[in-house]
């Protein structure tokens, strides 16, 4: 899809998610943003930040992590949902990236059951 702004500043989006049966940990996160990248061959410039906001700072449905990696041509940021076991993570880049391999790893790492979606846009 050709943006409608800014045609000529390429960047590609990536969202993937679904529902995980892995056990999942800040360090669980933080292996899949780096790990992703390494899979990818888009290189960090930082380590990744992962987040789990404290007890009774939300709404106890939402718990769960916020982790994001930057990247030299953008960044990777992944969402985690502890209760309802389901993720959702955005690749985005200034440099174009194999889709497909994006998704077959994320759904290796995170053994994904059930339902799963990907967009590109």
């Amino acid at each position: 899809m050709k943006p409608r702004i800014a045609p000529d500043v390429f960047r590609k989006r990536l969202l993937l998610e679904g529902y995980f049966s892995r056990e999942i940990s800040a360090a669980v996160v933080k292996e899949y943003l780096l790990a992703l990248a390494g899979h990818l061959n888009l290189r960090t410039y930082g380590e990744p930040i992962v987040f789990s906001p404290a007890s009774g700072m939300g709404r106890a449905d939402n718990a769960g992590f916020d982790g994001f990696v930057p990247l030299i041509d953008s960044g990777i940021s992944v969402y985690v949902w502890s209760t309802a076991r389901f993720f959702s993570a955005v690749v985005y880049t200034c440099k174009d990236f194999d889709s497909a391999a994006a998704i077959a790893f994320t759904k290796t790492f995170m053994d994904c059951r059930g339902d799963f979606d990907a967009q590109e846009f």
